[in-house]
């Protein structure tokens, strides 16, 4: 039987994927796999694999949010000030 952070894992592993998509496929909040995934990337690490993320993007301008540490979501794009962002993917590789 796996875990909850197993299974999540392991969806990672299959390709990426957004916080929507795990919070579905795992019948959780986007929360509380938001709060997960921090563990899953030491997880990961340990096992010598690592936690890529493709960051946020703006939709509007295009702006990529690259050098961002936090996992949660920015309130809007430093450059145009929209609100339009696409979500980040996440993938273990």
């Amino acid at each position: 039987m796996e875990t909850l952070r197993q299974r999540m894992a392991t969806l990672l592993e299959e390709g990426g994927r957004t916080v929507r998509e795990l919070s579905q496929a795992l019948h959780l909040s986007e929360r509380e796999v938001a709060a997960h995934l921090p563990h899953v990337a030491r997880t990961a690490a340990g096992q010598g694999k690592r936690l890529v993320i493709h960051p946020f993007r703006c939709l509007v301008c295009g702006y990529v949010f690259k050098d961002r540490k936090r996992l949660s979501r920015p309130g809007r794009c430093p450059r145009c000030k929209q609100g339009h962002l696409e979500e980040p993917r996440y993938q273990i590789r």
